[in-house]
């Protein structure tokens, strides 16, 4: 899934420079790259729960439109957290299944903030997440990037030793990269791989990678260890079976077999 190079000063005298011209001087980016991230702080800073809502409610069907309107009449009535939260759960899987991952997430994000508990927030995190792989509009894409950060940050914070919760907040930047740090995303998962190394989330994650990027080669070398470490974890056998076959390995065959066999036994 892609090799990563860190940024190396060639000097001391070097690196002072460039400090003194960051923070006192000129600014050193090119225009265009000025021009985008001017937009993109322009978007968050416009872009907004209620500015999402009020775009969003008039596009509903009248049968989605009607169901949201009457879970909000009924969390108006409710009265202990623990019924709020069941209201905020039916309204956020109906944004969800009416293909609005932005306002669905903000929910989610609302149980996260009542509940605060790790799982919360990671589920909160996860729904923004898929609004950056499926949203259209970059302003959505923008929005649902720092809300979902924010959410894995509030779960790293809680379960600190909870890998997934940073490969996720990995995936947000390598699905979205920073305009400055294109590799940003990829230099995270490549860090957990090197203090994770027996990890399989991690090493899925960067076989997909690797996948996207026609590195077969390196895919196969992480499926083959996710395989070793997890002999039936599904995902590993499938991908396993289509990276053979693009690199046309005679376990080609197996592999597929063994990929039929678990999903139909799952």
């Amino acid at each position: 899934m892609g090799g990563v190079s860190r940024i190396q000063w060639i000097s001391i005298g070097l690196v002072s420079a460039l400090f003194l011209i960051l923070y006192f001087g000129c600014d050193t980016k090119p225009k265009d790259m000025q021009l985008a991230e001017t937009s993109r702080a322009n978007t968050i800073e416009t872009t907004g729960f209620q500015t999402l809502l009020n775009e969003a409610k008039p596009k509903l069907s009248k049968t989605d439109r009607d169901m949201i309107d009457a879970y909000h009449v009924q969390m108006s009535q409710v009265e202990t957290d623990e019924e709020k939260v069941e209201v905020l759960k039916k309204i956020s899987s109906q944004w969800f299944s009416s293909g609005n991952q932005a306002l669905s997430g903000h929910y989610a994000e609302e149980i996260a903030e009542m509940t605060e508990s790790a799982e919360s927030w990671s589920i909160a995190g996860t729904t923004y997440a898929l609004g950056i792989q499926r949203a259209e509009e970059e302003k959505l894409r923008t929005y649902c990037q720092g809300r979902a950060l924010k959410c894995f940050e509030n779960a790293i914070s809680i379960e600190p030793d909870n890998v997934d919760h940073r490969i996720n907040q990995a995936i947000c930047y390598v699905d979205m990269p920073p305009q400055d740090n294109p590799m940003k995303g990829i230099q995270m998962l490549l860090g957990l791989n090197k203090n994770h190394p027996d990890n399989t989330g991690v090493l899925l994650q960067l076989a997909r990678l690797g996948m996207r990027t026609n590195q077969f080669e390196k895919a196969a070398q992480r499926l083959e260890k996710v395989i070793e470490l997890e002999p039936n974890n599904k995902t590993g056998v499938c991908l396993l079976a289509e990276v053979y076959q693009k690199l046309e390995n005679s376990s080609a065959l197996e592999m597929s077999k063994r990929c039929n066999d678990l999903n139909n036994n799952s």
